[in-house]
């Protein structure tokens, strides 16, 4: 696979406009309350057709201690640790609830704690969040599996990594954003270099593999030449994955970036110029840019999976699992079970409310047609591999590729004509100057967005 970028200034920023992540296709906007939970209890029974898919789970652990301002997430901020008590107990029960629907034969191949802060709760806490798990479904004590948690070097107390790594955990992500003074303090998040440089230190030591750090371009402050600083010492520390990615300025949206001021954020060019000074220095220094703001050393899974043809995408990012199923659970969580996407209820409220009558805390989701299927499966491809056959997908979706989507080979001759993409009668093939906006290519094919359904989303750069 060809790894280059061509960083086009006047590409990007004529192309630079809103759009969808694709970390599901339909995106999560297309998600209606008419999906029920008896609609997901009948996708969960039919995926346990011969032979059996393994499960991904997926738990949302929204607790925070501090809030970050330029936080988009689903969180609970409190400094109370009592809180997490009663959201345990009931994420107990939904494991129970949820494990009824799906045979116990079905290996669970990855399973990821994310949030909020997972290690807002106690040790004791994850040692009992691992055991119901443990015993409802069947999860693997090889240490082959691909079990990931979402840590913050502020909150890891002694034993933490420990803990973590004995109940299982073997890959690690950790935030870090950006070690400059001025920029934590605009953001509230003063986190030193050697809390976060001792925690990789540490989870190296016990064997964490495929360690991620997030970094994120357009905060209040940046400027070229300090995150030129944050990133050479992120390099120096050499971990095995970066995400990098772009702030999305959207304080209606998000109460706490109402606390950024508009004023101190970066200059569109400014931005530009230290996306173009990122992906340089990571390409310099050895990274193979995996897209969508990933970047990860070659003999990382990512990059392994991407050369092989087998790299995914979903609602936690770029994945080596694509034959998942994909359960969510806790507040907010999303699944991908069967032919059908769903999210659970969004309040601590709700979520109680729901799992205290006996019933699964179904909110919204949707079952995906042959067109959503299908257009899914070319997205998926697009953005994970940057090229697209078109045999396989008329083999298996049995269409013919130039007459179902016509007007999207039409509408690409554009994309065509400024370098984007080649195109033959075959095939697609991202250019070095497409990658960075793939997510335009991607959006060609979104039905959804054709029908010109009101939606909000980030800009593409």
């Amino acid at each position: 696979m060809n790894h280059q970028i061509i960083f086009d200034v006047e590409l990007l920023r004529r192309y630079d406009k809103s759009g969808p992540r694709y970390t599901s296709y339909p995106t999560a906007v297309q998600f209606n309350a008419g999906f029920t939970e008896a609609d997901y209890r009948a996708q969960a029974q039919r995926s346990n057709t011969t032979p059996p898919r393994p499960l991904s789970l997926y738990f949302h652990l929204p607790f925070c201690d501090t809030v970050c301002f330029y936080c988009a997430c689903n969180k609970v901020v409190t400094k109370d640790r009592k809180r997490a008590s009663p959201y345990l107990e009931r994420l107990h029960r939904e494991i129970a609830l949820q494990a009824e629907l799906f045979d116990r034969a079905r290996t669970v191949e990855q399973l990821h704690w994310g949030g909020g802060t997972p290690t807002f709760i106690s040790h004791e806490e994850m040692r009992q969040l691992m055991a119901v798990t443990r015993e409802h479904f069947r999860l693997r004590d090889d240490d082959q599996g691909e079990y990931g948690i979402e840590v913050d070097p502020r909150e890891i107390r002694p034993e933490t990594l420990a803990v973590l790594r004995e109940l299982g955990f073997n890959r690690l992500s950790m935030g870090v954003q950006d070690f400059e003074p001025a920029v934590q303090k605009a953001v509230n998040r003063i986190q030193s270099e050697a809390e976060t440089f001792a925690v990789l230190k540490e989870a190296r030591a016990l064997g964490f593999r495929s360690i991620n750090m997030d970094l994120i371009y357009g905060l209040p402050h940046q400027t070229v030449a300090s995150f030129a600083r944050t990133l050479e010492k992120i390099i120096g520390a050499g971990p095995d994955r970066l995400s990098v990615f772009n702030y999305a300025h959207l304080p209606e949206m998000f109460k706490p970036q109402r606390r950024i001021a508009a004023d101190d954020l970066p200059s569109p060019q400014e931005k530009l110029n230290i996306l173009q000074l990122t992906i340089e220095r990571l390409t310099q220094a050895g990274y193979v840019y995996i897209g969508m703001d990933h970047f990860a050393r070659p003999d990382d899974e990512l990059a392994q999976a991407q050369r092989n043809g087998t790299l995914y995408r979903n609602f936690q990012g770029y994945s080596t699992h694509a034959e998942c199923d994909l359960v969510g659970l806790g507040i907010t969580a999303i699944g991908m079970v069967g032919d059908c996407y769903s999210q659970n209820r969004k309040t601590l409220e709700d979520y109680y409310a729901a799992i205290d009558a006996g019933q699964l805390p179904v909110l919204r989701g949707i079952v995906l047609g042959a067109d959503d299927k299908l257009r899914r499966a070319i997205i998926t491809q697009l953005i994970c591999h940057f090229a697209l056959d078109y045999d396989a997908i008329e083999r298996i979706h049995g269409i013919r590729f130039a007459e179902y989507f016509a007007q999207e080979l039409a509408d690409l001759g554009v994309m065509q004509q400024d370098g984007l993409i080649a195109m033959d009668e075959s095939s697609i093939r991202v250019q070095p100057a497409g990658k960075l906006l793939i997510r335009n290519i991607c959006m060609v094919f979104d039905r959804y967005l054709r029908e010109k359904q009101e939606q909000r989303f980030s800009k593409v750069i």
